[in-house]
């Protein structure tokens, strides 16, 4: 079948039921399945009761990720859990990023655990096939899964079979994808004033340099031209039951999202994403004593990337037409040297496919009436394939020729576990025992090319490396930032649960991992933990009472250690063509131009956690609250280590240099009551405050770093600060006359119209020694609220989500080079005269004036309707006369409102770079997502 005929029959099955299928379980099964989710929570290598455990854990259930129309399962919990930031990408495909309890690692990332292996990326996975998710939080939590895990962890377990009688589940929705809060930028004449005034504010008197309006018709809105509204579908059937001694679940869906960049010609999708998906989950009892199972997962995606279009829309001159009237081809810009975003939108090609395949299979044995042995094996294999086309842009004086790029990689990982734990009542003792021995592997491997001169016809097969010139083919890309490696990891683990009449509840456990990562004089590391819970609700003293369901006070302690860090020891070369002479021949060398630490090691993490838990009134309120305060040491990452000779990188020499603090207070509550038996009413909402902190630093250096303009960076990490910290001068206000600025203290550039920075140091000199913190990209805190309310066959439901206390650096304001244009804001504020600013600058490109400062540095706090939904389910009378079990009908929407106040598409900024999560430079930005959909069981 063609894409094209997959796309349309996919919406007819939505267009006709008019409404969203997703099924889980037959109505018999529905209050069992949910109360045990509510009290079994998945921990590392098992399962506990809720009120047992004595770390802290979040819960989320399928009904949290159902009918959201996210293609990454983490992003629908975004403002569900305390302690949790999720970051989410407004890119097709997208991964969010996941922060638990602040940022301990510059490099590590949220693993998560699905059937058995582990990952830091799920965007393979819908959300249709999770039944649950535990996301580990503390370290005692976190302890038994060791290096794997020093970031948080988030355990997924997929759904199973159940019941006797097979139940079929169909879940669909189309959705519309709008970009929201467009920044509204210049017209033509407003370009056109503030050009000239920018040439005489810059002393420019030559009548041929300015800009005259009759010589420029056009007047071109970029935003509207390369941004569209478009298309998200997603169908996914299930089939789930019982088949004698076997339970399945088998399933697939098929997801498009087609983007919000209006990319033409026909030639390039902009910014799509599609994937197929399958699942066969399959557990065989054999004996009452031996079960064995198979959990595979099948996916298959399609990534299209567009290089740059937002920066370009943003920098564009409305003063051009995309099209040039007089030759029909694209407009060539002479005012500024940056691409037609039409033309490169149209022209520029780059697309990533993937497929990955995951198979977990197990075994599991019960013998001697307490003993449990499980074995379990899961490989995870992912090819991709990637190619980047870039063409000559003919319209252009001089153009380059094409050039085409491809990096054809493997992954190849699997985890071998096997866990051996016994279960013992002794009276009023309860007891738990597991023994474990695990072992991973992962590996990747790279084909890398590239050429000159490929004749691209828009079809992918005449994307050909051989048709090209200047071939070159290596394992390695060209910057030499990807190599390919085989890493090991072996562990030895342990873990005892022990609670006295379910009042007095210890967990311990241990675990030795060693990698292959380092010497063997540090390959192996030891992280214990420790946690204590007392159930104050089940002491004698409190029967009488009838407010308090449960009253739990839990502590822990634990350590954990992450290997995977920057070490770099093969890209510590450069290749200098002629470098090496024999003779008058000149033959290609390397030569060394980086210095390495070659004893990088171990980043640890020590936490400290202290909750309170309380269900009162009958279990209708719950509430959790808890302190936690971690510490990471041997963070790597870059510092400036002095000038070393023949070294391109002294001011960024990568070692175990960084210590880090997080500290901070979580809480959350939830009200669930049922008013009558036709209205339930839910109530959530949680907070959770942090202070992040460099507390340390090697050798007391720092590090600037960051995005930069002409060599000036915005980020420094240094001791005392959050991470991420904007760096810069003060500003203290707008000089409003040259006698002004010439009065101040000794301003390099100053003059009427610019920047007045802060005399810090009090020399009377402003100079690099008068740059200061700004401010930090990390929030102080955040949180999430919402309410749940189900009136017969009527359900609605509202969640809100936001942030407050983080900065955002404005790099898509500072970044000038010539004359780009502006946004309406900066028009309608701007200095233009004595008096009429004291905060926004005069037009200028004077990179005396345009250096990091506080003026870019803006609020990033926001508050924002996350998901909207309404929903009814059709009468019984006319389900049943269908032979249909359940039929949900609902119409959603996802971030329909934002409040806050920066400058930009959104407040909320992906980096996938922690150091520089707070700029804003070319973000794919967040859209608003209105959809139809149905929900059927049969």
């Amino acid at each position: 079948m063609k894409q094209s005929d997959l796309k349309y029959s996919s919406l007819i099955a939505v267009l006709y039921f008019g409404m969203n299928v997703n099924a889980q379980v037959t109505p018999k099964d529905t209050v069992p399945k949910e109360h045990k989710i509510e009290e079994v929570v998945m921990i590392g290598y098992g399962s506990q009761k809720k009120e047992n455990i004595t770390g802290s854990i979040g819960l989320v259930t399928a009904k949290d990720l159902a009918d959201k129309p996210n293609a990454n399962p983490i992003s629908s919990i975004q403002g569900k859990l305390a302690g949790v930031q999720i970051l989410n990408s407004g890119a097709p495909g997208g991964s969010p990023r996941v922060d638990i309890r602040g940022i301990s690692s510059l490099t590590g990332k949220t693993v998560f655990i699905v059937d058995g292996m582990i990952t830091d990326d799920i965007s393979f996975l819908s959300p249709q096939d999770i039944e649950s998710m535990s996301v580990l939080k503390d370290p005692s939590s976190l302890a038994i899964y060791g290096a794997r895990a020093s970031n948080g962890a988030v355990i997924i377990k997929t759904k199973s079979g159940r019941g006797k009688k097979p139940v079929f589940n169909f879940n669909s929705y189309l959705g519309i994808k709008t970009v929201t809060n467009i920044p509204k930028m210049v017209n033509s004449d407003q370009y056109i004033e503030l050009f000239n005034e920018k040439l005489r504010n810059e002393g420019v008197t030559d009548p041929t340099k300015f800009l005259n309006r009759s010589n420029y018709p056009a007047d071109t809105d970029w935003f509207k031209e390369i941004l569209r509204p478009s298309i998200i579908n997603s169908n996914d059937i299930s089939a789930s039951g019982n088949a004698g001694k076997l339970n399945y679940y088998l399933s697939a869906g098929y997801l498009q999202d087609e983007g919000n960049l209006a990319a033409g010609q026909g030639i390039n999708s902009g910014s799509g994403f599609n994937r197929f998906n399958s699942k066969v989950n399959l557990t065989y009892k054999i004996t009452d004593n031996i079960t064995i199972g198979n959990n595979f997962t099948f996916s298959k995606m399609r990534t299209d990337q567009a290089q740059t279009p937002l920066q370009d829309a943003y920098a564009a001159p409305p003063v051009y037409a995309p099209i040039n009237p007089g030759t029909g081809g694209y407009q060539y810009f002479s005012l500024v040297n940056i691409s037609n975003p039409r033309a490169k939108l149209d022209l520029y090609r780059s697309q990533t496919r993937e497929e990955r395949l995951l198979n977990n299979i197990w075994g599991e044995y019960k013998f001697l009436k307490d003993f449990t042995l499980r074995i379990s094996y899961t490989s995870d294999n992912i090819n991709s394939n990637k190619y980047e086309f870039t063409p000559s842009f003919t319209y252009a004086p001089d153009p380059k020729p094409t050039k085409l790029i491809t990096r054809d990689s493997r992954t190849r990982n699997y985890v071998w576990d096997n866990t051996l734990s016994w279960k013992k009542s002794l009276g009023k003792h309860n007891i738990e025992l597991l023994a474990g021995f695990s072992r991973t592997r992962s590996s990747y491997s790279q084909e890398y090319a590239d050429a000159l001169n490929v004749n691209y016809n828009g079809t992918n097969t005449s994307l050909n490396i051989d048709s090209g010139t200047d071939i070159v083919r290596t394992t390695f890309d060209e910057k030499r930032t990807v190599v390919p490696y085989q890493d090991r990891i072996e562990s030895f683990f342990g873990r005892v649960n022990y609670d006295y009449e379910g009042k007095y509840l210890v967990n311990a456990s241990i675990r030795r991992d060693g990698t292959s990562k380092y010497s063997s004089n540090d390959r192996y590391r030891v992280f214990p933990a420790v946690s204590a819970g007392w159930v104050i609700s089940k002491e004698s003293f409190m029967s009488e009472q009838n407010v308090f369901n449960l009253l739990k006070l839990r502590a822990s302690w634990g350590k954990l250690g992450n290997p995977d860090v920057q070490r770099a020891y093969t890209l510590n070369t450069t290749i200098i063509n002629g470098g090496a002479y024999y003779g008058n021949t000149g033959s290609p060398a390397q030569t060394i131009d980086q210095i390495i630490d070659p004893n990088i090691g171990w980043e640890t993490t020590t936490g400290r956690d202290l909750g309170l838990e309380m269900a009162l009134f009958n279990n209708k309120l719950k509430i959790d609250a808890t302190y936690f305060d971690k510490d990471t040491k041997d963070v790597v990452y870059g510092i400036v280590q002095g000038t070393v000779s023949g070294a391109g990188n002294w001011n960024n020499y990568i070692t175990n240099a960084y210590s880090f603090n997080n500290r901070g207070f979580e809480a959350s509550v939830n009200y669930d009551t049922k008013i009558n038996d036709n209205i339930k009413l839910g109530v959530y909402g949680n907070i959770t405050t942090l202070k992040n902190k460099i507390t340390a630093v090697a050798n007391g250096s720092y590090l600037q770093t960051g995005a930069n303009l002409y060599g000036n960076a915005i980020i420094r990490l240094q001791e005392g600060q959050p991470v991420g910290s904007y760096y810069g001068y003060q500003v203290e206000g707008i000089f409003q006359s040259q006698a002004e600025a010439d009065a101040w203290a000794t301003q390099n550039g100053a003059k009427a119209g610019g920047f007045k920075f802060k005399d810090i140091d009090g020399n009377g000199v402003i100079d690099a020694r008068d740059k200061t913190f700004l401010g930090s990209p990390i929030p102080k805190g955040t949180y999430g609220f919402g309410v749940n309310l189900n009136i017969y066959d009527f359900d609605f439901a509202i969640d809100f989500q936001g942030v407050f206390g983080n900065k955002i650096y404005n790099f898509n304001r500072e970044q000038r080079f010539g004359n780009e244009s502006w946004d309406l804001d900066f028009y309608n504020n701007r200095w233009h005269g004595a008096g009429t600013s004291d905060y926004y600058p005069m037009a200028t490109n004077d990179q005396a004036i345009i250096l990091p400062n506080s003026f870019y540095v803006e609020d990033g706090s926001y508050i924002r309707i996350r998901n909207i939904q309404i929903g009814y389910n059709l009468p019984k009378a006319f389900t049943n006369s269908m032979s249909i079990t359940r039929l949900r009908l609902y119409v959603s929407a996802q971030n329909p409102w934002t409040s806050f106040k920066y400058h930009g598409f959104s407040p909320e900024i992906l980096n996938t770079d922690k150091v520089q999560m707070g700029i804003d430079n070319n973000i794919y930005p967040i859209s608003a997502i209105y959809t139809i959909g149905m929900n059927l069981t049969f």
